[in-house]
């Protein structure tokens, strides 16, 4: 079957979804080369929402919007003891974003800045480090 003619099965909701990863991988592959070679054993994935349990587990005051959440190990807290280990995962969350955006491009500039945010805590770059590169 044709690419278009199985895009125009989708539900508005799927075309929605697969156009919030396709802007993900977008951010993703905008990144020099010298930092994405350097990303290992690490997922990035899209969820609607986070968990009650993601949010308190990032310690997020009640008003706040969580955009992106990191999991895992630093690579440079990771040893010899780091092996067999499964993938830090970075969350992107589709929802909060796209609800504080109010056109395609802030929602494209809003992903882009989680997910530098995101994969700079994967580099071990802590929040008040990324404040003050702007990036908070």
């Amino acid at each position: 079957m044709p690419l278009r003619r199985r895009w125009s099965r989708l539900t508005p909701e799927r075309k929605e979804r697969l156009e919030f990863e396709r802007l993900v991988r977008e951010a993703v592959i905008s990144l020099p080369i010298e930092f994405r070679s350097q990303m290992q054993n690490v997922d990035i994935v899209v969820e609607d929402e986070p968990s009650p349990e993601t949010i308190a587990e990032a310690g997020l005051p009640p008003g706040h919007t969580l955009y992106g959440y990191y999991q895992g190990v630093p690579r440079h807290h990771r040893g010899s003891w780091y092996t067999l280990t499964l993938p830090d995962k970075i969350t992107i969350f589709r929802n909060p974003i796209t609800m504080d955006c109010r056109t395609r491009r802030e929602v494209r500039r809003l992903v882009r800045s989680t997910v530098i945010h995101e994969i700079a805590h994967h580099f071990g770059i802590g929040d008040d480090a990324l404040k003050r590169l702007g990036l908070g």
